[in-house]
C-alpha cells in the first residue's frame, strides 16, 4: 500500500470542510484479501462536516467519494464510513455506515 494515502485522503476531504477528521487505516487486518493484491487498502473514516447538513447518507457519500475519486479503487479498496453534520455527533457517535460489504 503506497505511503501517505491517509495524508492524501486527509488533503482532499479539506474540500468538505470538516470540523472533525479522522481515518484509520485498517489494512492490516485484511492481508491476504484478494482486494488487497491490488494495493488498495482498507479505511475507517468519520468525518464531521457542515456540507453534510440536510443531506441523505447517499449524498453524504457521493460528497466523500468525490473528493477522493482519485485514489479510489487504486490506493482505497474500501472504505467505511461514518458521516455526520456538526448537530449529529452526539445522537449519532457510534453509528457505522460501511460502504463495503461485511466480511470482504
Amino acid at each position: 500500500m503506497p505511503e501517505g494515502t491517509v495524508d492524501r485522503m486527509r488533503d482532499r476531504l479539506q474540500a468538505l470542510a470538516p470540523v472533525e477528521i479522522s481515518i484509520e487505516d485498517d489494512s492490516a487486518r485484511h492481508a491476504g484479501h484478494p482486494g488487497a493484491a491490488s494495493g488498495g487498502g482498507h479505511y475507517n473514516l468519520r468525518l464531521v462536516s457542515p456540507r453534510f447538513e440536510g443531506k441523505s447518507r447517499i449524498e453524504r457519500h457521493r460528497l466523500v467519494y468525490d473528493a477522493l475519486a482519485t485514489l479510489m479503487q487504486r490506493d482505497i479498496h474500501a472504505l467505511a464510513m461514518v458521516l455526520l453534520a456538526p448537530g449529529e455527533t452526539k445522537r449519532r457517535a457510534g453509528a457505522s455506515n460501511p460502504a463495503h460489504p461485511p466480511g470482504h
